[in-house]
């Protein structure tokens, strides 16, 4: 009997992490539709880069204003209904896009694309921390890494695939269509995401006092928020900006510089699976990310200043892949210590927000050190902002228990 009860929660976990892990790899999927297509979708509309570029602007002001929003209502009226709602305003978006093919129409898709974007982060990590057994939270948070990750990698084949033989539009089809066989699941078997009513008030019961802008404007949240914009700016250079950077600094050709890139993006996602059981099998996260930012950041340092043959580069490019993906499952265990039940989905939102602020930061900053003819900034840069995020972690104050109440009289 024992047995077949783990059995069946094994089972019901895994649904749980399967349907979430579902939905994060669409939202990755989706944020990569339109730079494969992007001279595609120029000429044919007829715009400018930097026309094109406020497409991208849109989706990242409207995530950033209101996803700390969507963190709450996830909190108050079920992450589940939020994950079903959001992502149907992002099948609507998508269709939109692709019927009525117009530039103005674009940016108002990508604005309802960018609040559709808005509930998977409070959502996702209200739903495993809440569902999932906290000596598997770790694993459970590696996999939905994993699965962005993934979404992130298989999209830009995809869409050129769907584009060549239907154009831009019928890529933004299917990918309507994908995520609406996802809606449909969470419809017919997402059930075990739910939390009843009746928990989410006991669980603000708990937290009463602390479970608005006093618990996100507390020092642990925005140490957090910082540590996720650090992130998004380290990121934001090596995703967005290294290939650029190293031809002008070493004359690498693109075409291995895309490998070295692929060989990150690729290696950070297997990175993510190992961090999660080194997740699970301690309680030191900051042990774990420091070691991996520190690591990583000599990696960097030996990229931007070792002149690496293409063997070399490509292996250090995904070395620091392998070990910033271990970093991942630690990060989202640091935010979970310091958040209190009841209130997964405003604080997650909130600190999520900071890969926004980022977003919205580093390609203005770093193409201004490109055309300055500064491509060593970039990765100079990348390794300062990876170092303070490292300093930013083993310096947070250790989570204290919550205090017993104290008894009636």
């Amino acid at each position: 009997m024992a047995e077949s009860e783990q059995g069946a929660s094994r089972g019901h976990e895994a649904r749980i992490v399967g349907l979430v892990c579902s939905a994060h790899f669409i939202s990755h999927y989706h944020l990569l539709l339109l730079p494969p297509v992007f001279e595609v979708v120029r000429t044919e509309l007829g715009v400018s880069y930097v026309a094109l570029g406020a497409v991208l602007t849109a989706f990242n002001v409207i995530s950033a204003l209101l996803q700390t929003p969507a963190g709450f209502l996830v909190d108050r009226v079920g992450a589940r209904p939020m994950l079903i709602g959001g992502m149907t305003i992002g099948v609507v978006a998508l269709l939109l896009a692709a019927t009525f093919p117009s530039y103005w129409m674009l940016i108002a898709a990508y604005a309802l694309l960018g609040l559709a974007n808005t509930v998977y982060h409070p959502a996702d990590y209200a739903i495993l921390s809440s569902k999932i057994a906290a000596q598997k939270a770790g694993r459970a948070f590696s996999f939905h890494t994993f699965s962005g990750f993934f979404g992130s990698g298989v999209a830009p084949a995809c869409v050129l695939f769907c584009a060549a033989y239907a154009g831009w539009q019928g890529a933004y089809y299917v990918a309507a269509a994908m995520a609406a066989l996802v809606v449909a699941a969470l419809a017919i078997w997402g059930a075990p995401l739910s939390v009843s009513a009746a928990v989410r008030r006991e669980s603000g019961s708990q937290t009463a006092g602390k479970a608005g802008l006093d618990l996100l404007l507390s020092a642990p949240i925005l140490r957090n928020l910082f540590f996720f914009v650090l992130l998004a700016l380290s990121g934001g250079g090596i995703q967005t900006f290294s290939v650029v950077a190293l031809g002008q600094m070493n004359g690498t050709p693109a075409s291995i510089a895309n490998i070295a890139l692929s060989g990150y993006l690729l290696m950070s996602a297997a990175g993510v699976l190992l961090g999660g059981i080194l997740a699970d099998r301690t309680s030191k996260h900051e042990r774990i990310a420091a070691a991996g930012f520190l690591a990583t950041s000599t990696m960097i340092v030996a990229v931007g200043w070792g002149d690496l043959g293409a063997a070399a580069l490509i292996a250090a490019m995904s070395l620091g892949g392998f070990l910033n993906g271990i970093i991942q499952p630690s990060r989202d265990m640091i935010v979970r210590s310091v958040t209190p039940p009841g209130a997964f989905g405003k604080v997650f939102g909130f600190v999520s927000t900071g890969f926004n602020i980022g977003g919205m930061i580093a390609p203005l900053l770093y193409a201004w050190l490109l055309d300055r003819g500064e491509p060593r900034m970039v990765f100079a840069l990348v390794t300062v902002f990876i170092l303070l995020a490292m300093i930013t972690v083993i310096t947070r104050p250790k989570p204290q228990p919550a205090p017993a109440a104290t008894p009636a009289e």
